[in-house]
């Protein structure tokens, strides 16, 4: 077994993606990410991959977009407003079924709001910031080593599902250090393998125009759309079954479930054992992919749960999915921070044990 390295978590990430196979990086410095493009210029370059700083993050999307329609295996990273600016690239290669790998440093917002860590990016990432009917698969880790795994995975499944990947981490994990265990290279796809492992890629035929391949996001005729949009949605049902994760605790005999995903999750498992000291039994769900969301989870919810709380960095944007996955069996309640505000564990806790006094006088 490989022993572990402390790294910082940026570094960590931009690891994880090299290994993973990822030889093609585009970006634009933005806080708390900036170690990423910094990491990726002096060791990418390497391992035969290629560096390039855009002049923006609409050139470093469109960028990517060109270097996943050609074969390659692309990585890119960004923060919250960078994130934004990069949606409608993000919609064409849904389209185009385009490959790709993206990290998302959520800061707080709106617009360019802070550089403190962040979870209100929630509806952008689930729900498209772009046009048109698409779905990125999105996973939220809740540690470096989590990251780490699921960067790693998700240059394969990018290429499995030909879809861009959302990693989901807050800028508490990219700032902060822990111990790692870094897996193995994976190999990677050389060009003269291309024409073999995606047929779909442009990778030239010089005269033979009857087998050129296009990648494309237009389709001008509306019943060719139609069609390759109940394709695609065929295509989302299917990752709808295969991709949810979910971590679960203590469900059996809670009468508080948390439902909370990244820091806030390891914060809230804190919060957890605080309440067991005063006697209160919690239990957590904590959706690792949160589109699609592990709405089945909650059918494991026992009738002595009482309440049901969100505990999140932004206005309640996971309160819609947790509501679906309720129904009306319990009530809802939000505790939150946002404006780059961590909530700590015993303010979880004490704003969680007054929610049940209230619910139980």
């Amino acid at each position: 077994m490989s022993e572990k390295v402390l790294m910082k978590g940026n570094e960590a990430f931009s690891e994880a993606a090299i290994r993973g196979g990822s030889r093609y990086y585009f970006g634009y410095p933005i806080t708390p990410q900036n170690e990423i493009p910094e990491y990726m210029s002096q060791e990418i370059p390497k391992y035969g991959g290629a560096f390039l700083q855009a002049e923006s993050e609409l050139g470093a999307i469109n960028m990517a977009y060109g270097a996943a329609a050609a074969g390659g295996r692309a990585f890119i990273s960004s923060s919250s407003p960078g994130i934004a600016l990069m949606q409608e690239g993000i919609s064409f290669m849904c389209s185009a079924e385009v490959p790709l790998v993206i990290l998302n440093v959520s800061r707080g917002g709106p617009g360019i709001g802070g550089i403190h860590p962040g979870q209100a990016d929630y509806n952008q990432a689930t729900r498209g910031g772009g046009n048109g009917d698409y779905k990125v698969p999105v996973f939220a880790p809740s540690s470096i080593q989590e990251a780490v795994d699921l960067i790693y995975e998700a240059v394969e499944l990018a290429d499995y599902w030909q879809n861009p990947i959302m990693i989901f981490a807050d800028g508490i994990l990219a700032q902060m250090m822990e111990p790692v265990i870094l897996p193995e290279f994976k190999p990677e796809i050389k060009y003269e393998d291309i024409k073999k492992l995606k047929p779909w890629a442009i990778t030239g035929y010089g005269d033979d125009d009857a087998n050129r391949v296009t990648v494309k996001s237009l389709r001008m005729q509306p019943e060719d759309l139609e069609q390759h949009v109940d394709y695609l949605f065929e295509k989302y049902a299917k990752a709808e079954k295969e991709l949810v994760r979910v971590e679960t605790l203590g469900l059996e005999d809670a009468e508080i479930v948390f439902v909370a995903f990244g820091t806030t999750a390891r914060i809230t498992k804190e919060a957890i054992e605080l309440l067991a000291e005063e006697g209160i039994k919690a239990g957590l769900i904590r959706p690792i992919s949160l589109w699609p969301f592990p709405y089945n989870a909650f059918d494991q919810i026992s009738d002595k749960t009482k309440v049901v709380i969100s505990a999140e960095m932004s206005m309640g944007q996971m309160m819609q999915d947790v509501k679906i996955g309720i129904g009306k069996r319990f009530p809802i309640e939000l505790i939150n921070r946002t404006g780059g505000i961590i909530p700590t564990s015993l303010e979880i806790a004490q704003r969680a044990s007054e929610i049940l006094r209230t619910i139980n006088n």
